[in-house]
């Protein structure tokens, strides 16, 4: 070989050293789970905003409550309007309280997430009376955040499934009744209806203080589930992510399920569930078109693989919110609560 074919070949070969160790890099396998596949090549590299590890990384420190407004009493309960901070918007509640002697170590409290109802209509005093009044008239505060965007809270209604917008405002809210001069910061559970339920199921898997939870007709399935399993034709769908909606918005920057199975996974509270802190009470209509039985079924067997505690009562014919058998479900809610979340047993025959 001449100096001058030598030369050239070795050229050659420092020219193309860069090409293939970027072709080597690039196919290395990594252990990062939010890294995915998109047109231009491995892209994400840390934990996506709705992701579960994102939530757990955030900081919830709510603020002091301050009542707005009083209201009629209830039975044996006082009822306010109260407000607190998240992310810098003020948040509306309705919040209640027992009247009579407070317990040594104050009062058990349920955190009360309401399901979807479209923001501009929602009122914090109308819609859940029945379902408030079981816990309140039973010794628990209550506490029901209206969410951002919702009647008179500040922010910009996120809808519930493309955003952590209304989990963030109920933890925020967890961390403010737990500054409640009255609150038992060790006795707290969360009920939640429909989106309600998913946002309780997401706040489980994130924060340990909550004793046990309740999930009344939950949207309590897996991304992947939401995605194959779920079509709302009887409710109007809660939206983020613009006009296209959240599922093809998610789809378009990932793609799906089947294709990238780790991101999807790393959205879903289903995947955390051996992290839960609590036990889980379900209740679902066999005739609910909002949110298919199934769901709760599958969470059943989602939460006994995983080890933990669960109940779920499905009832014959019933509709998205129990309509049928509303108080038979309410007081099996509240027999739960005092179980797992108070220490006490229920009464005989109750």
């Amino acid at each position: 070989m001449t100096i001058k074919k030598l030369f050239f070949f070795i050229l050659l070969l420092l020219l193309a050293v860069p090409f293939f160790m970027q072709k080597i890099n690039n196919n290395m396998p990594t252990d990062n789970p939010y890294e995915m596949e998109n047109e231009g090549g491995l892209e994400e590299k840390t934990p996506h905003e709705l992701s579960i590890e994102t939530l757990r990384e955030g900081t919830y420190p709510g603020s002091d409550i301050t009542v707005e407004e009083t209201l009629p009493q209830g039975s044996n309960y006082y009822r306010y309007i109260a407000s607190y901070q998240s992310e810098g918007n003020k948040i509306f509640a309705l919040l209640t309280v027992p009247i009579g002697e407070k317990p040594a170590t104050g009062w058990p409290v349920i955190i009360f997430n309401h399901g979807y109802i479209p923001p501009a209509e929602y009122r914090t005093t109308e819609k859940y009376i029945a379902y408030t009044d079981a816990f309140s008239r039973s010794g628990y505060i209550v506490f029901k955040s209206d969410y951002r965007g919702h009647g008179s809270s500040e922010g910009q209604p996120a809808g519930g499934y493309g955003s952590n917008a209304y989990t963030i405002d109920v933890l925020n809210g967890m961390s403010s009744i737990k500054k409640y001069k009255d609150a038992d910061i060790n006795k707290i559970g969360m009920w939640g209806h429909s989106m309600g339920g998913f946002i309780t199921l997401r706040s489980m898997v994130v924060n340990k203080d909550i004793k046990a939870g309740v999930i009344w007709g939950g949207v309590v399935a897996s991304y992947p589930d939401l995605i194959n399993r779920w079509r709302r034709n009887t409710t109007r769908p809660t939206i983020s992510g613009g006009s296209r909606g959240w599922r093809q918005t998610l789809i378009d920057q990932y793609k799906s399920p089947e294709e990238n199975p780790k991101f999807w996974n790393s959205i879903s509270a289903n995947s955390y569930l051996k992290d839960i802190s609590g036990s889980l009470q379900l209740h679902h209509g066999t005739a609910d078109t909002s949110a298919p039985v199934e769901f709760s079924e599958i969470l059943e067997k989602q939460m006994k693989d995983a080890g933990h505690t669960v109940e779920l009562y499905t009832y014959m014919g019933d509709d998205h919110n129990i309509s049928t058998n509303l108080y038979t479900a309410l007081q099996r809610s509240v027999d739960f609560f005092d179980i797992h979340v108070n220490g006490i047993q229920p009464k005989i025959g109750s």
